[in-house]
């Protein structure tokens, strides 16, 4: 006995073509290194030309197209793992793929702009081309059976697993061929073939009959079971035509089949009266395949077997044994063997995968270098606050006691020599007007930072409004997700932004302030040594120059400049202190599957730092000593002084105060001028995500809209209402209305749009109630007015145009961002940090320079 598996495969999903290069490449760029990026260029284009293959064109039902559709989802689940699906906003469209739609193809689509969509779907053609390329495997070759059943085992699997993963990556309503049920569906239909194509071997390769009765008995529950969810009624409309009778065939078939092989079993064992209820049986069941499966030929071989077995197992009967046959329903149900499974989703679908985003680290990665940076950056910006805040209140006790000018003073005209060197430092960074150039261009800086956050405010507002009116108009059937749960992260986002620029503003006031209470003093030492005497009262010469307390001094300054170097050079260590993490967290990651970021971090910044941080403390420990001895020696210095006048003094305090200002004004400004441009370019790229994510809901909305206003085109309108009997009553014979004869129309001039009549005729007699007519015989009678050039022009025809929609520019799915974090307490404040792992130097009214957010 031999037999055919028909076996049938599922029908595919279509993608439209879209643009994924510059999306990803905006991604890149706002994430990575300019020198990184380069290298992933190719990659990009690369898989630009993946997906193209894949999902852009007709595929042949070949092991080739398999392989093309491997490799596209392995690359999506690799980088899937390396960057966050939500943070890619390129408008995924695909179309269901049970939808007959039209002659221009089906119209039933979804657009959804999230790499998770986008494998969803590559998965579900993976195992729907798996079932074709199933389907079409000769019937002639064992290893072609083999295959076959491996393939729809693997499309079970993955049909299964879809169903459990579908919603929480699609995040809204699916197309039919997603829905939980279709899928459910879909994975009893391959798993029952493939049971199928088992059988099928068996039966042909005369295997035991009691084998091949169990294997026919699961075969007939397998197809039982697929064909209770093909008949559910919210999907019986999907299917083709012949789908729901060939299962019902074959679930009565293969029933019968079952009987058949163990009637066989029974004829061995010479039980004939239950192998003659079991051969009766299976004829009625094989009668019953043909029946529900529309096919006079369906299992015609089985019949003619089963037929001539009953007739000779009737005859034995008859003459040999004369047993009772029993009622089938008495006997006892036949054992089942299961060999067809759905198969577990596999890891790496292509044998000959390589990454091409191979130097992209993963994700948890990714945030583990996050954090280690960001502590990292705390470290840095507490032990720096430090360093320079202590700086700052030495340099204060300095200038309020006139050090070290007052001990190089020797009165007369001179200028002392530390003043000097501060007035040519000042003359040489370019003095009060290089403060005052760089002052009057933060407002641009400033502005141009406003204007880019301004309009991305203003898309994300556009795209919510349009989304909430749309809604309004549709109600229940818009269906996407609200703007509100998609732009949250955005918002934060850009209210964080917001609050970084307001505070700059009251900063930029601070620095304008103390500029204009130290100018006086700048500009005098902006003008030179050589123009300082002039502006210094002349007083009495000190003749103190060889006192123990002068040479005392001069020596303790000599330290203070020892400390302020010492402390220059702490700070350059500091920043410039790194630890490559990356490979850490990745060899972490490999050899575990886990990551302790905490601890891993504590002991590298501990090992890093710690010598660093001790040198900090040393050296605030020593400023304590050094200001209590400058202090004890200024004492004594005071009390031997005897030329310098009071208020050559003060003057003397002014200017060396002045110069502190002035340059703290200048590395405040220094760092402020790169914080705005730093923070431009965090706008740009912030712009760019919304760019990207208005194109994908853009798409998404006019998918939608589509489709809304297509079925609203389709729908019945209902027949019109029954006329009233006095209508009836105005139709004549034959049914058709009767009415008066049509009065002709009057003469119209082609040049002037008015009833005409030729001189001397006179008018022509009218119907009651009509209008005159006039006798002109150059120009017919029309029923309408004419324009100027003869045509005639309707008046409250036609129908009014549909309105012409314009979608409106919007953003798609946010990225995540790190808190950032606070400084220590007791630190003066500034500009903040812009919303990404950074911290603001104490005493320094702008941050480091901003880095872009993180995921």
């Amino acid at each position: 006995m031999s037999i055919t598996a028909e076996t049938f495969g599922v029908p595919l999903k279509k993608a439209s073509e879209i643009d994924i290069l510059k999306p990803l490449k905006n991604l890149i760029t706002s994430r990575y290194q300019t020198a990184e990026q380069e290298s992933y260029v190719g990659a990009i284009n690369e898989l630009a030309k993946l997906r193209s293959s894949a999902v852009c064109r007709t595929l042949d039902y070949h092991d080739s197209s398999l392989e093309t559709l491997y490799r596209y989802y392995d690359q999506i689940v690799a980088l899937e793992s390396k960057i966050p699906s939500s943070e890619i906003q390129i408008p995924f469209k695909w179309k269901d793929a049970f939808d007959k739609g039209s002659i221009f193809g089906g119209r039933i689509s979804l657009t959804v702009a999230s790499l998770s969509y986008e494998k969803v779907c590559v998965l579900y053609n993976i195992a729907a081309l798996q079932s074709q390329v199933a389907a079409g495997q000769s019937g002639d070759s064992d290893e072609a059976l083999k295959k076959s059943a491996k393939l729809f085992q693997s499309a079970a699997g993955i049909f299964t697993h879809l169903k459990s993963v579908v919603h929480g990556s699609v995040q809204q309503e699916p197309t039919p061929d997603l829905q939980p049920e279709t899928l459910a569906a879909l994975a009893a239909l391959c798993v029952a073939q493939a049971q199928e194509v088992v059988t099928v071997k068996a039966i042909n390769d005369r295997m035991k009959d009691q084998v091949v009765a169990k294997l026919c008995s699961q075969c007939e529950d397998m197809f039982s079971e697929a064909l209770k969810h093909l008949q559910k009624e919210t999907l019986k409309t999907l299917w083709d035509r012949e789908w729901i009778p060939r299962v019902a065939g074959k679930q009565s078939g293969y029933h019968g089949l079952a009987q058949y092989h163990q009637s066989r079993v029974c004829n061995s064992k010479k039980a004939v009266g239950e192998e003659i209820a079991r051969l009766k049986q299976a004829m009625e069941l094989f009668k019953s395949a043909q029946t529900r499966s529309g096919d006079t030929t369906f299992f015609e071989d089985s019949v003619g077997r089963s037929q001539r077995a009953l007739e000779e197992a009737v005859k034995d009967n008859d003459f040999i044994y004369h047993e009772r046959v029993p009622d089938v329903k008495t006997l006892a149900g036949i054992e089942k063997a299961v060999f067809a499974k759905p198969t577990p989703v596999a890891e790496k679908f292509s044998s000959s995968f390589t990454d091409i985003f191979e130097s992209l680290v993963p994700v948890v990665v990714q945030q583990a270098m996050v954090s280690y940076d960001t502590r990292k950056q705390e470290i840095v910006s507490t032990e720096i606050g430090k360093l320079r805040e202590s700086t700052q209140l030495l340099n204060s006790i300095l200038a309020s006691l006139n050090l070290p000018a007052a001990i190089e003073d020797v009165g007369g005209e001179k200028v002392p020599a530390s003043l000097r060197e501060k007035s040519l430092s000042v003359s040489q960074s370019g003095g009060c007007e290089a403060l005052s150039k760089m002052i009057t261009e933060l407002p641009e800086l400033l502005t141009r930072n406003r204007e880019l956050l301004e309009e991305c405010e203003r898309q994300l507002a556009e795209e919510k409004d349009s989304d909430n009116q749309l809604r309004n108009q549709f109600k229940e059937r818009w269906t996407r997700t609200p703007s509100d749960k998609l732009t949250a992260t955005f918002q934060t986002n850009a209210q964080k932004y917001r609050k970084v620029i307001d505070t700059a503003v009251s900063a930029d006031s601070t620095i304008r302030e103390k500029y204009e209470s130290h100018r006086e003093g700048m500009e005098l030492l902006s003008a030179g040594p050589d123009n300082l005497a002039a502006s210094l009262p002349s007083a009495i010469a000190n003749t103190n120059g060889s006192n123990p307390a002068t040479q005392r001094l001069k020596q303790l300054m000599e330290d203070v400049e020892t400390l302020k170097a010492e402390r220059d050079a702490i700070e350059c260590e500091l920043k410039s202190a790194t630890a490559d993490m990356k490979e850490v967290f990745l060899n972490a990651l490999g050899q575990d599957g886990s990551i302790n970021e905490a601890a891993m971090s504590t002991e590298s910044l501990g090992r890093v730092f710690g010598p660093l941080q001790k040198q900090v403390k040393e050296s605030l420990d020593r400023q304590e000593s050094l200001v209590k001895n400058v202090q004890e020696a200024h004492g004594e210095f005071s009390k031997a002084a005897t030329g310098v006048g009071g208020e050559r003094e003060t003057q003397l305090k002014k200017l060396a105060a002045a110069y502190d200002i002035f340059n703290e004004l200048l590395s405040n400004l220094t760092e402020g001028t790169k914080f705005y441009n730093d923070l431009t370019q965090l706008l740009v790229n912030f712009q760019s995500k919304i760019n990207d994510f208005c194109f994908a809901r853009r798409t998404e909305k006019e998918e939608l809209m589509r489709d809304l206003t297509q079925g609203l085109a389709n729908q019945n309108v209902g027949s019109a209402p029954n006329p009233p009997a006095h209508h009836q009553e105005a139709q004549g014979p034959g049914g058709k209305a009767s009415a008066p004869p049509r009065p002709p129309p009057p003469a119209v001039n082609p040049y002037q749009g008015a009833p005409q009549s030729t001189p001397g005729a006179p008018p022509v007699a009218a119907a009651p109630g009509a209008p005159p007519q006039y006798n002109n015989p150059q120009v017919p009678n029309l029923p309408y007015p004419v324009n100027p050039a003869g045509m005639p022009t309707p008046q409250g025809y036609g129908y009014p145009s549909y309105p012409v929609y314009t979608p409106m520019p919007q953003g798609y799915f946010p990225y995540y961002q790190q808190q950032p974090q606070q400084p220590p307490a007791g630190y003066p404040t500034g500009y903040p940090a812009a919303p990404y792992p950074q911290q603001p130097y104490a005493n320094y009214p702008y941050p480091p320079q901003p880095q872009p957010p993180q995921q």
